[in-house]
């Protein structure tokens, strides 16, 4: 039986010390993503100290990394070697000189705007290691893609916003990074661009990412390619025949796609300046145009950005029922006042089976109900 890492035992200590006083904990990286969710609570118990990427084979396409490593960190030795993390994870901005971390990112569960093409966070992880309620260090699926042979707790992981346990180290599977990228943009209103996107996504194209926004009082529809340096030449100029528009690549391009990732664009930056609240719908691709205001549009369609006035617990409502009725949810992603606090829920309320089986999973591995309580579900 193999050792045990020892620095886990500090981290082991103190879970086990705060479940048997009851005490709540906080788990953080780098902070970057403590606006998402329901309050912060808790005593913090940082990640820092689990830092380091401890296996690295490229020719397999995997890596394990600690969970306190900054993201930024495990992306530059990936890019070293021409390979990357294809869902694009966002960084964001937390206090100053924080940097966004692997198990928050894990924790987290977001993607950029690579994901409706190559896949979410939790396509790639392959194995995780954690610490659970009981103070027990466990480990969960390995360094191959078929490793599971019960629950895959290592995705289960992914989104739960450390409710379920301290993610200490996980195995990620990478891939090369595209050889040919491109950007195309194009004039379109809203509904064109929808059901251009939908076609487009239904032919063998090598799409990667996609914007819709009003841009200086224009409607542009933007496109990234990226593949084969034949294939992307092949769809530019078959994208371009069909629906006009231009190819703009450029270095100022590829930084506006890190800004669209991590929410840094002007028309992010211009919503949060007036105070609003920033809402995130999750609907089909399909879904027409849902009238809800402002939006920015991207995943081919799937996900909506919209604001919405601070605290306007009827303007929650309706961009919850717009959801609904695309067939989606909807998400106060982003809370920019005081007044948004305690207005309304960030996530939609669960169905009852599936709010049975989450706290079930929460009472089993968190017995004592001491991880980031209120992170998911707001406590009364």
């Amino acid at each position: 039986m193999a050792a045990m890492d020892p620095t886990l035992s500090p981290f082991i200590d103190r879970i086990r010390a705060a479940a048997a006083s009851g005490t709540p904990l906080r788990f953080r990286g780098g902070g970057t993503k403590d606006f998402f969710g329901e309050s912060l609570q808790g005593e913090l118990l940082e990640t820092a100290p689990l830092a380091g990427i401890t296996s690295y084979e490229p020719s397999e396409l995997v890596v394990t990394v600690r969970a306190g490593t900054p993201l930024a960190e495990l992306e530059a030795v990936l890019a070293e070697k021409g390979q990357c993390l294809p869902f694009e994870p966002p960084h964001y901005g937390g206090a100053a000189g924080s940097e966004a971390t692997v198990g928050g990112m894990v924790a987290a569960g977001l993607s950029g705007p690579a994901r409706a093409t190559v896949g979410a966070v939790r396509d790639y992880v392959l194995g995780l290691s954690m610490i659970n309620g009981r103070a027990e260090p466990l480990t969960f699926g390995g360094q191959v893609m078929k490793n599971v042979a019960g629950y895959d707790v290592s995705r289960l992981m992914c989104g739960s916003l450390g409710t379920l346990g301290l993610i200490t180290e996980v195995s990620l599977k990478v891939l090369p990074v595209a050889p040919a990228e491109a950007t195309l943009r194009f004039d379109m209103d809203e509904a064109t661009a929808i059901r251009r996107l939908n076609q487009w996504a239904g032919q063998p194209l090598p799409l990667n990412a996609s914007s819709w926004v009003v841009d200086a009082g224009q409607p542009v529809l933007y496109l990234r390619l990226r593949g084969a340096v034949a294939a992307v030449q092949a769809a530019c100029e078959r994208m371009l025949r069909e629906a006009g528009g231009e190819r703009v690549d450029s270095p100022a391009t590829t930084a506006d796609w890190t800004a669209a990732r991590d929410l840094r664009l002007p028309w992010f930056s211009d919503g949060f300046a007036r105070g609003q609240d920033l809402w995130r719908l999750s609907v089909p691709q399909v879904a027409p145009p849902l009238g809800v205001g402002d939006t920015l549009i991207d995943w081919l369609g799937a996900q909506r950005w919209v604001w919405a006035d601070a605290g306007d617990a009827q303007a929650a409502q309706r961009l919850r029922a717009a959801a609904a009725a695309a067939g989606g949810h909807a998400t106060l992603f982003i809370a920019n006042q005081p007044a948004s606090t305690g207005a309304t829920a960030r996530f939609d309320a669960l169905k009852p089976p599936l709010d049975r089986i989450h706290r079930e999973l929460k009472r089993e591995f968190d017995p004592a109900g001491i991880f980031n309580p209120g992170r998911l579900v707001a406590q009364a």
